[in-house]
């Protein structure tokens, strides 16, 4: 039996897949599960949205359960973190105050924060083929999701496939430059709080 004296400490890595609905993170995940070195957990919003109940929630409520949720999810992928596990997120930063409280949570130092993106026609396509997303879901997500600018990697899925964007990013995480891109958001963002504060 091992006790918990036995474990070492560190820090697990967070691979950040950050794009619209329809965009190709799953895939390129699925893909890093199968070809990283490391053991590594997928943590996509989307299953931390499947776990709650089928309870009806009031229209005027809905807005603060899917906030919580979202809340939730950030903390949990931290905890996995902080705990020593590497993790492969999947998420959508369409709105400003998530990437502030992932850059509040997470160790900017241990984030590889990666752009998957594609064309509007194509996510447009992909969304009809699945039938599962409202038409125009990802549409409207686009010019919110990436509206931060700065990353570590970029991931284009219509020109590349999920086993070629896996691999660009196995092979960045071994020689990861610094400062990275969270690092760099989180100095921008404490700016901006300073000049707010001091205007």
């Amino acid at each position: 039996m091992e006790h918990l004296d036995d474990v070492p400490p560190r820090r697990g890595l967070i691979i950040f897949l950050n794009g619209t609905s329809s965009s190709g993170k799953s895939s390129i995940a699925t893909e890093l599960l199968r070809i990283l070195p490391e053991p590594y957990f997928h943590m996509p919003v989307d299953a931390f949205h499947a776990m709650r109940s089928q309870a009806p929630v009031a229209p005027d409520q809905l807005a603060t359960v899917l906030h919580r949720t979202w809340q939730g999810f950030h903390r949990a992928v931290a905890g996995m973190a902080a705990a020593g596990n590497n993790v492969i997120v999947d998420h959508v930063l369409s709105a400003e105050w998530r990437l502030k409280d992932c850059l509040a949570l997470f160790e900017p130092q241990d984030v590889v924060l990666v752009k998957v993106h594609c064309s509007p026609k194509e996510l447009e396509r992909r969304e009809r083929e699945r039938g599962d997303r409202p038409p125009g879901l990802a549409a409207g997500q686009l010019a919110r999701v990436h509206a931060h600018g700065d990353y570590d990697l970029e991931c284009d899925t219509e020109q590349s496939t999920p086993q070629e964007c896996a691999r660009l990013i196995k092979e960045f995480l071994p020689d990861r430059p610094s400062p990275t891109a969270f690092e760099r958001l989180r100095r921008s963002s404490a700016a901006r709080s300073s000049v707010a504060l001091g205007s």
